[in-house]
């Protein structure tokens, strides 16, 4: 099968999008079909990938690879990528990791556009939490992780207890973890508090953890990635997702779990789906349930092997083998 992806954004930019498409374009080549990627994000830094990258293609390019193709695949519905199907029909399918609607449930021109169009692609959503707000029917398929990278480091000492890894930006809810914090404090409990990750809201985060008085608790450590962050993650015993969003899945629960994390995270939105029985989940928004939780787990420390205990079978439904499986299978029925 020769399958065109057509991915706005891709490496080296970073981001779960980023990362799911390039799990699945290698795992789809590793499974015998030919794969290749349109982007519009400029390369930077050379990286060997097992599939033709074609970056900001001319008109007639783009109309020459879809014609290429016998399967037109978007991980994330593009209203630029999809004009050449109009020159070249092929079978269009698309997977769905968010939604549809701004923060307060409103619609944009663009929001009524791919909520009109996904009626004529074959949908893939990645969460059940998606897939019921999406206005078309779906098949429901979990997004990867990489399996091959995350995993429990053998002999690991977790000497520390929490561990946030992800943007700093105020969706993501590290201040509600810091308030958190500060009321466990209060009743006895200090954990210590690594931050992994970069973004706007890190100097505001660094002056509230000095005013709350928990400097002692929380290290800001940046950016890790590859085997540093494995590492790090194998240090920790759980890991917190305290969005404040609605998370359509949560690929990062994945990874801390693979890496022997306990997760607690929000449960609206995919991300419970993400935590599958393997952790713990609270009110978005809720810090007094973030802090009920957390002390729930530092209280009752043999509770993090009965979470534990889940992983494998989790992990298990989101190996990238089996995910891509899945996807192909899409792909392909979308030919008959």
């Amino acid at each position: 099968m020769r399958i065109l992806i057509y991915s706005p954004v891709f490496y080296p930019s970073v981001g779960g999008l980023e990362t799911v498409t390039s799990i699945l374009a290698s795992e789809f080549v590793a499974q015998g079909h030919r794969v290749k990627l349109v982007s519009q994000t400029s390369e930077t830094t050379k990286r060997f990938f097992n599939f033709d990258i074609i970056r900001r293609p001319n008109v007639l390019q783009f109309i020459k690879l879809v014609n290429w193709c016998d399967v037109f695949f978007q991980p994330s519905i593009s209203l630029w990528g999809i004009w050449p199907l109009l020159l070249c029909p092929r079978p269009w399918v698309v997977s769905h990791n968010n939604w549809y609607c701004r923060d307060n449930g409103d619609l944009s021109w663009q929001d009524y556009a791919k909520r009109f169009l996904l009626r004529f692609a074959d949908n893939i959503s990645v969460s059940q939490a998606i897939a019921d707000h999406l206005a078309a029917p779906s098949v429901v398929i979990s997004n990867p992780y990489r399996d091959d990278l995350f995993k429990r480091n053998p002999n690991t000492i977790r000497d520390r207890e929490l561990i946030f890894l992800g943007r700093l930006v105020s969706d993501k809810g590290v201040d509600l973890l810091l308030d958190a914090l500060a009321n466990l404090r209060q009743d006895g409990l200090t954990p210590k508090l690594t931050v992994v990750g970069n973004g706007p809201e890190l100097e505001s985060l660094n002056h509230q953890t000095h005013k709350l008085g928990l400097a002692d608790q929380v290290a800001f450590v940046g950016v890790k990635v590859e085997q540093e962050l494995v590492d790090i993650l194998n240090n920790h015993q759980i890991l917190v997702v305290p969005s404040r969003w609605r998370e359509p899945f949560g690929i990062v629960a994945l990874e801390g779990i693979a890496c022997g994390c306990v997760v607690v995270g929000s449960s609206a939105g995919g991300l419970k789906e993400a935590i599958g029985n393997c952790g713990i989940t609270f009110p978005n928004g809720d810090e007094s349930s973030l802090a009920e939780a957390l002390g729930q787990l530092l209280s009752q420390p043999d509770s993090l092997n009965c979470y534990r205990a889940n992983a494998p079978s989790h992990l298990a439904k989101h190996q990238k083998k089996t995910i891509a499986k899945a996807y192909l299978q899409v792909l392909e029925d979308a030919q008959l």
